[in-house]
């Protein structure tokens, strides 16, 4: 048997579309809720629970830079994707909501769309930091080797 069969290969949408960052809760989640739920893959995957527009959904806080400069780089790698899955899911909404003319102070999910925002601006100061301390040190050891 080749090995690439004896891998289970799955798409990388189906660990993000949980939106936690441990793969043993997708796995669970993939294989105890497929009789019971919509399908999640294709276009499902930019409606939250199956539905175009969502009850109220209030989240927590966006993520601060002390929390992200904690992370590896591969833990700030699949936060970012998680984050703009979630971007392009509030996307979705925004748009659902103007095809149905629902009155913006009806339903909004601008706090959510604020939250991911400043969080994706941190990830990228974090990689920014990390960057250029990187660089700092390559220069500071060559001038040490001089």
């Amino acid at each position: 048997m080749p090995l690439l069969d004896k891998i289970n290969l799955r798409p990388i949408t189906n660990w993000i579309s949980t939106r936690s960052f441990t793969t043993s809760r997708s796995v669970l989640s993939e294989t105890t809720n497929k009789s019971t739920t919509a399908p999640t893959g294709g276009l499902y995957q930019f409606f939250e629970n199956g539905e175009a527009l969502p009850k109220r959904n209030w989240t927590g806080r966006a993520w601060k830079a002390s929390e992200l400069r904690l992370k590896s780089f591969e833990d700030l790698h699949k936060l970012w994707y998680v984050l703009l899955k979630e971007r392009n899911l509030l996307a979705t909404q925004r748009e659902e909501a103007k095809r149905l003319k629902v009155h913006r102070l009806v339903w909004t999910n601008a706090g959510r769309v604020k939250k991911c925002q400043q969080s994706m601006a941190r990830i990228k100061f974090v990689l920014n930091e990390r960057q250029r301390a990187y660089e700092a040190a390559l220069e500071k050891q060559q001038l040490a080797q001089k």
